[in-house]
């Protein structure tokens, strides 16, 4: 039997951000967030700011980042979220 996974502190945050610009939000397992936007799809793997390191990546959500063909990104803050939807510049 599968444990449920733990969430990082900073997901109702960028969650909050996501849905505040317009965003559909769907909470996930292998990957945290499936976000939806303007007929896109994208995966988002929520970190906390100090475990934002290769090694606290588990191996589902390396080889997603590794080997998925469309959008996907590590995120860590509300504004990496929305950089990463095309809603903010990067800067």
């Amino acid at each position: 039997m599968r444990r449920a996974a733990k969430r990082d502190l900073n997901e109702p945050e960028i969650i909050a951000a996501l849905e505040a610009v317009g965003c559909d939000v769907l909470r996930a397992t292998d990957v945290d967030l499936i976000v939806g936007r303007a007929g896109r799809n994208y995966l988002l793997e929520v970190k906390r700011v100090k475990r934002a390191t290769e090694s606290r990546i588990r191996p589902i959500q390396r080889r997603l980042r590794d080997t998925w063909h469309g959008q996907y990104a590590i995120v860590t803050t509300a504004q990496e979220a929305l950089q990463a939807v095309g809603m903010v510049d990067e800067r």
